[in-house]
């Protein structure tokens, strides 16, 4: 079983920047694959990216790359989400997930957090 908080999230003007953070606990084997997927209001869930623990290695959605980063502090078991330059379309509930391996397989993630909101206004 793994555990995840998300923080970080508010209300930005556009342009602005955000971090959100996920720190994950209990059995972190199964957290090897950490991601942040959105929902924004009456929309579907988007995943926007993912990091590998242990290998550092790194994949984002086309709609958030060069924008945002994805790294990880494995000594705190934490996962932190890098938002620049942040747009209306960002806003959105932002949520932490995790797997035991093969982190691109976005649409099985089994473990979730419980989400902290984006608003960027324009």
């Amino acid at each position: 079983q793994v555990q995840l908080v998300e923080s970080g999230g508010g209300s930005v003007q556009a342009g602005g920047s955000l971090r959100l953070s996920c720190t994950a606990s209990g059995n972190t084997y199964s957290s090897n694959c950490m991601a942040w997927f959105r929902q924004a209001a009456g929309k579907e869930r988007e995943w926007v990216a993912w990091i590998g623990t242990l290998s550092g290695n790194t994949n984002y959605a086309d709609s958030v790359k060069g924008r945002f980063t994805i790294s990880r502090d494995n000594a705190k078991n934490t996962v932190h989400l890098q938002m620049n330059s942040l747009k209306p379309e960002d806003t959105a509930m932002y949520y932490c997930a995790a797997r035991g391996s093969l982190c691109a397989l976005v649409s099985h993630y089994n473990y979730w957090g419980q989400g902290t909101q984006v608003t960027v206004s324009s």
